[in-house]
């Protein structure tokens, strides 16, 4: 009786086995689509962070593309005519990953943005000397790419001008210099303590200090205009010349006068 019941408890135990193996399979498609799922919505969140720390600078706040300085990637060129523009055989993402990841030397649109013989783009990839790992790279791809399904819609990419002074600063230079900053690209380069965290470009978060120390004869005032209009006169020691020579021509004089103002505050 005992050997009997123990045959029916086993019988029953793989019975129950291949039950479960049966329905976990059966199950296991949508589990993995689900787990890729929010695999994807992860990767998307971690490249909106990205995106917020080192490229709204030069490319919006939402990817609108900031004229004369970034094109839009919130946009519907970039999810159907962009690849056969430039000759691309690979996926947006491949594009898009390896843009990121080396940068770009020379402008392809050299008419409406930056590049013509200076860097269009600063590299992003830690494997050519720039501050972002390649998973880090994926996500902001992810992240650029679920602009799509709204882009591809037609709502037209309003680009915003680099010398529009914002009403909302209208009474404080520094606050309004502040928003030069931003919204000229400079946050996607340069660190300042509590604003941006870019790592190509020198940290700025104490120039206002040490501006006037660094060339001979220079105020502060003057060397952080000569460094916004002419960057290549100076380099500092440890970073390249990569900054845009463009903004003597962008930028309006009240927006540099603005700027110089917010720079000097950085103390």
């Amino acid at each position: 009786m005992r050997i009997q019941l123990q045959i029916f408890l086993g019988a029953l135990l793989i019975t129950l086995t291949g039950a479960i193996l049966i329905f976990v399979g059966l199950n296991e498609e949508t589990r993995m689509a689900e787990f890729e799922q929010h695999q994807q919505a992860q990767r998307i969140e971690v490249g909106a962070e990205l995106f917020e720390i080192n490229c709204r600078g030069c490319h919006g706040l939402r990817g609108e593309g900031i004229a004369d300085l970034a094109p839009a990637l919130n946009s519907a060129e970039l999810f159907t005519t962009r690849l056969g523009e430039v000759g691309w055989q690979g996926s947006l993402e491949d594009y898009i990953i390896a843009t990121v990841s080396t940068g770009r030397q020379v402008s392809t649109r050299p008419e409406l943005y930056p590049g013509a013989g200076i860097p269009a783009m600063p590299t992003w990839s830690d494997r050519f000397g720039g501050p972002l790992r390649d998973d880090q790279i994926e996500s902001l791809a992810a992240f650029i790419q679920n602009w799509e399904a709204t882009a591809v819609g037609g709502t037209e990419i309003r680009l915003l001008p680099t010398s529009t002074p914002d009403p909302a600063y209208s009474a404080d230079p520094v606050a309004r210099g502040q928003a030069v900053f931003e919204r000229s690209g400079c946050t996607g380069c340069h660190t300042i303590d509590g604003i941006s965290s870019g790592a190509v470009g020198p940290n700025l978060t104490n120039v206002g200090t040490i501006a006037g120390t660094r060339l001979k004869g220079f105020t502060a005032d003057a060397y952080i205009r000569q460094s916004i209009i002419d960057p290549a006169a100076y380099l500092v020691e440890g970073y390249d010349d990569l900054m845009l020579k463009t903004f003597a021509e962008t930028i309006s004089q009240a927006d540099l006068d603005d700027l110089v103002v917010f720079l000097q505050a950085q103390k």
